[in-house]
C-alpha cells in the first residue's frame, strides 16, 4: 500500500511540476512574440494549465478514501457473486 500512495503522490507531484514548467516556458515564449502570438500563447498555457489540474484531481481522487457507501456496494457485489458462484456449483457439482 506504501508503494501505492508514493506513486499517486509523485504523480501529483509530477502534474504540479509539469504545470510549472510549462507555465515558464509558455510564459518567456510569450514576452518575446507580437501581441496577437501572446494570445495564442496565453491560450496555450491556460490549455495546459487546465490538463495539468485535471491530471492534479484525478491523482487526489485516487488518493481519496472510498466513502462507506462505496464499500457497501463492494459487498453487496461481492456477495452477489458469491452467491452465483455457489449456485454453479451445486448445478455442475
Amino acid at each position: 500500500m506504501a508503494d501505492r500512495k508514493q506513486s499517486r503522490a509523485e504523480a501529483v507531484r509530477t502534474a504540479v511540476d509539469d504545470v510549472f514548467t510549462a507555465a515558464a516556458g509558455q510564459a518567456q515564449s510569450t514576452a518575446q512574440s507580437t501581441a496577437q502570438s501572446a494570445r495564442g500563447r496565453a491560450q496555450d498555457i491556460v490549455d495546459e494549465a487546465a490538463r495539468a489540474a485535471g491530471r492534479v484531481v484525478g491523482a487526489i481522487d485516487d488518493l481519496r478514501p472510498p466513502t462507506a457507501e462505496e464499500v457497501r456496494a463492494l459487498r453487496r457485489a461481492v456477495a452477489e457473486l458469491s452467491e452465483r458462484v455457489a449456485a454453479l456449483e451445486r448445478h455442475n457439482g
